[in-house]
């Protein structure tokens, strides 16, 4: 292969490396060591605040592989100063809200599999590289498959011991009555079930956290899983959740809402591929089969056709990120609709603060008290269906 286009190429350096594979985001041919340094430095720019488009402005991780130096890209990142550093401002004196503050404890949403392992290394290893001052913790839900979370378990508690962090591990059965998804599936049938898999291991993680006291949840939710629910929630119509899916924080700062956990996506631009490749590189230990239930999941038909624009274009799934982002800013726009009439704005009733006429409020369930936007959460409103015997029960969209 051809040489590395990221290795330092000035006359006092070595020459460069030979490239081992060819980078999926942009396809240049790298060395492991330079795709190693690009891929930890970019999600560093992510979660100091920089986001994809912006990094340029900061200095590029490409450019940092051909020769900036550690020491100083350090320094303009905020090293010294952890997460505190960028969120005051950077040397454009733009001022930019990093997904951290120093002292935060925050759990990391871990299953075992290749995202949440590639996550937890990421964290503990840029928390001690840019010194963030975070308290980490895996928190892993047991959705009760069986033949499938058992052995992903193993790997989470396999990780928990690498990399010296506490293991929490909640399962649906002691949250929700008794219910599993195996019990589920056996009473709605597979079509449907990753609704009800969806709803619960979101309040399971909120509940966990909770229990660990923690400030921050974050998953490893990447590039390619936003791109495919930018494009259902299109697909769907579903304007509230559009809104949602580009956020890469949310749970923060809800007007009239008390006591919300923050939860967050460190891999929002972070390509499938790209972290496959780091496990693999890296010969992290993680749990690669699929959920069994998976394969009716509506979701599939969005990935497919991802991985098909994909293939013709690799930028299309940051393009299509890019536009549920801009989709979403122009939602937010108060008196605006989606079909571009003009709503009145009304006050909630929960004094959460103005709102758009018809649209759904950000409030907390009547039942549990975890986050919602209607009286009765989509946990509550499953579980109650499954507890009353009634099978394939609809949802509203937005609950």
């Amino acid at each position: 292969m051809a040489p590395c286009v990221l290795c330092p190429t000035s006359s006092s350096s070595p020459p460069p490396r030979r490239a081992l594979l060819r980078r999926p985001k942009t396809l240049q041919p790298v060395c492991k060591e330079c795709f190693y340094e690009v891929f930890e430095t970019e999600i560093h720019w992510t979660i100091m605040g920089y986001g994809m488009a912006e990094a340029g402005a900061a200095g590029s991780a490409e450019e940092r592989c051909k020769g900036k130096g550690k020491e100083r890209a350090t320094e303009e990142a905020g090293g010294g100063e952890g997460v505190k550093g960028v969120q005051e401002g950077n040397q454009t004196g733009t001022k930019r809200k990093g997904l951290f503050r120093r002292g935060e404890k925050v759990a990391i949403g871990a299953s075992g599999g290749k995202d949440s392992t590639v996550l937890a290394y990421i964290m503990k290893l840029l928390n001690e590289r840019y010194d963030y001052g975070l308290d980490l913790f895996l928190l892993s839900i047991d959705e009760g498959i069986s033949g499938y979370r058992d052995a992903s378990l193993d790997t989470v508690k396999l990780n928990a011991k690498q990399y010296g962090l506490p293991l929490k591990i909640l399962s649906y059965k002691e949250l929700y009555g008794g219910w599993t998804m195996d019990k589920v599936v056996d009473q709605v049938g597979k079509k449907g079930n990753c609704t009800y898999c969806g709803v619960f291991r979101r309040q399971a993680l909120d509940k966990g956290a909770s229990g660990l006291e923690v400030d921050h949840v974050v998953t490893g939710h990447n590039a390619d899983d936003v791109a495919e629910t930018v494009l259902m929630n299109v697909l769907r119509g579903d304007v509230p959740r559009l809104e949602r899916c580009t956020a890469i924080t949310t749970g923060s700062d809800l007007p009239g809402v008390a006591g919300t956990i923050k939860r967050s996506k460190p891999f929002k631009y972070t390509y499938e591929k790209e972290i496959v490749l780091y496990a693999y590189f890296k010969k992290l230990d993680y749990h690669s089969t699929e959920c069994i239930y998976s394969p009716t999941a509506y979701r599939g038909h969005a990935r497919a056709l991802v991985k098909d624009l994909e293939s013709v274009r690799p930028s299309a799934i940051i393009d299509i990120i890019y536009s549920g982002e801009a989709m979403a800013s122009s939602l937010k726009l108060q008196g605006r609709r989606a079909n571009g009439l003009v709503d009145e704005l009304e006050s909630a009733s929960s004094g959460a603060g103005a709102s758009i006429k018809g649209r759904p409020v950000q409030r907390t369930c009547v039942k549990c008290g975890c986050l919602s936007s209607q009286e009765l959460c989509q946990a509550c409103v499953l579980l109650e269906g499954l507890n009353k015997g009634v099978a394939g029960i609809q949802l509203e969209v937005g609950a």
